[in-house]
């Protein structure tokens, strides 16, 4: 078994049980514990600890029975809620003594330190909690009765659906079986299908303690699960600020198990995470961030407030790329996202719009925004940007390729450079887009979305539009060709088609085969038709975020886009005798 590296270890004593405890990072600093869960040892948290270590004092402990720490005897008995807790001080007694420490549970980790941050005796040893894939027993408890007391049709689905998540449960009471299984067959083959199901990367974890600890750790569920489940107690209420994250693809735990929560949690944070149920392995990154940013907030004696955007709980903490961000629906849609607590990357050509943005998006919430001043068809300032991006502000999240131009005018008046400038900024710099900030999504392997935008010009033909709509269509068309690629790595890909928007593009836009004085009277005639349309781009940026969360594909925004969408799809002649049509200019 290989121990942290860099870390300093120490044996705490409880009882008559030896726990093998952690250190890294400076002990004058804030103390955050990290307790790991079933069929865990405490290199599970190694990427989290090493990230946190420059800001804190970090401690990981071995549960009792797992890792290096002894195991009771016998094991009957020697797992409870009321021992583990005695660890828990024990261990906060050792490493921070006279001053509370922070707390950080995954999965049965979670599970035991709710009972820590809920109970009388260690009140004024916490200064807050983390909880990760992990309920407390107690609310569980009461979560169960509540619905068998009043079992609606919805009420019963949710009883059914986390029984039939908590399998796994009925299996560890049965005896002696999950024994034999974890030290034989189970055991051996439980690192490959970690990485094969929860796509988990190397390293020191699991450590070759695991079948022995798995064996152990089967009395957690057998000395606490039933008992508190049938006699949770009333008073479990936490007296520390609590942050709650919960991942949405936990194969194990539904999200319906905390929709109680705020009547047990005075001071509550919830965070979403698209991700499996082990997060410490997979989004290290993540978790870190949020643990630092909740730690110092209770630090600074000023604890933190959730996001308030409809979508916070989705986007909280995220990274959010958005190109042509300096205004129009760039600009709404950073600050959608930023209003729902993501970290914002600011990206257009124009410096003083994408800073203005930047700072906008600073001004409603975002934890973070950057402004960098970069044309998107320029392939070479492109890579230089997601080499900044990845090492300064890690992999993007949600990437929105927005950035785009307007040309009009009959085909024949296009000249060769008019389809190269479209092409290179409406086509290319999603290219680019998506094939830098994709292929880092794709290398980290924790999923993440794709969101181009096109144009209801994508598929209504237009006599007028021939550069554009090409340009637009071979946009959707990527959309759906990389949609296919990529779902097998969990990243989404959404094509968005706004129809009639009233952005500042109409005014800016070009017109081919024109001298200067008309081009200006169609751009002010084609602002003010959009104008009267006034079609907000905020609109659009609502139908972007809803679309992320719903992993939607092709998203035609306005009714005209609509209405354009389903004529291209049942009656394209139509569509296309509608594209004959001579338009007043």
């Amino acid at each position: 078994m290989t121990p942290l590296q860099g870390a300093r270890e120490r044996r705490v004593h409880t009882g008559e049980v030896e726990l093998c405890v952690a250190e890294l990072g400076d002990p004058q600093r804030p103390t955050v514990v990290l307790v790991h869960g079933y069929p865990d040892s405490k290199e599970v948290w190694s990427e989290v600890a090493a990230r946190l270590a420059d800001r804190f004092h970090v401690v990981l402990y071995d549960v009792r029975g797992h890792g290096r720490s002894t195991a009771p005897r016998p094991l009957r008995g020697g797992f409870t809620l009321d021992k583990l807790t005695d660890d828990f001080l024990a261990v906060a007694d050792a490493v921070s003594p006279g001053k509370p420490v922070h707390l950080v549970g995954h999965d049965w980790g979670s599970v035991q330190s709710w009972e820590f941050v809920t109970v009388g005796r260690t009140a004024g040893r916490i200064a807050s909690f983390t909880s990760i894939s992990g309920p407390s027993l107690d609310h569980f408890g009461h979560w169960i009765h509540s619905r068998l007391k009043r079992p609606t049709p919805r009420r019963v689905g949710q009883l059914l659906g986390q029984g039939a998540k908590s399998w796994y449960v009925y299996l560890l009471h049965t005896p002696a079986l999950p024994e034999l299984a974890w030290r034989g067959p189970l055991g051996r083959s439980w690192p490959a299908l970690l990485r094969r199901v929860e796509k988990l990367p190397g390293g020191d974890y699991p450590t070759s303690s695991l079948p022995r600890d798995a064996a152990h750790g089967a009395w957690l569920y057998r000395d606490n699960t039933r008992p508190r489940l049938r006699r949770p107690r009333a008073d479990a209420h936490a007296h520390a600020p609590v942050q709650l994250i919960t991942p949405l693809e936990d194969a194990f735990l539904s999200e319906r198990l905390y929709d109680d929560l705020e009547q047990w949690v005075p001071q509550l944070v919830r965070r979403t995470l698209p991700a499996k149920h082990w997060v410490p392995r997979t989004r290290p990154d993540r978790l870190a961030d949020w643990i630092t940013e909740f730690v110092t907030a209770t630090e600074s004696g000023r604890p933190e407030c959730a996001p308030t955007g409809k979508y916070a709980d989705r986007f909280a903490g995220q990274l959010v790329l958005v190109t042509g961000a300096g205004s129009g629906i760039g600009r709404a849609t950073a600050l959608a996202f930023a209003g729902s607590g993501a970290r914002v990357v600011v990206v257009d050509r124009d410096a003083e719009g994408a800073a203005r943005t930047a700072g906008l998006a600073r001004s409603q919430g975002a934890p973070a925004s950057w402004a960098e001043t970069v044309d998107v068809s320029d392939e070479q300032a492109m890579e230089k940007l997601a080499e900044k991006v990845a090492a300064e502000y890690g992999v993007v999240d949600v990437l929105v390729n927005n950035a785009g131009i307007g040309l009009s005018g009959s085909f024949f008046d296009h000249t060769t450079e008019d389809w190269r400038k479209v092409l290179d900024v409406n086509l290319w710099g999603v290219i680019h887009g998506c094939r830098l900030f994709g292929r880092q999504m794709a290398g980290r392997g924790q999923g993440g979305h794709i969101v181009t935008i096109a144009s209801a010009a994508a598929y209504q033909p237009s006599r007028l539009l021939p550069a554009y709509s090409t340009s637009k269509a071979a946009v959707l068309m990527l959309s759906e060709c990389l949609r296919a690629e990529l779902a097998g790595q969990g990243i989404g890909v959404t094509a968005v088609c706004p129809g009639f928007v009233n952005t500042g593009i109409t005014a800016t836009a070009r017109f081919a085969g024109v001298d200067a004085e008309e081009e200006r009277r169609r751009q002010k005639r084609a602002a003010r038709l959009y104008g009267l349309r006034n079609y907000p781009p905020e609109k659009v940026a609502q139908a972007v975020l809803r679309a992320v969360v719903r992993d939607d594909a092709v998203v035609p925004v306005t009714v005209e886009a609509r209405l354009f969408h389903a004529m291209s799809r049942f009656t394209p002649r139509a569509l296309r005798r509608l594209a004959r049509v001579q338009p007043r200019l």
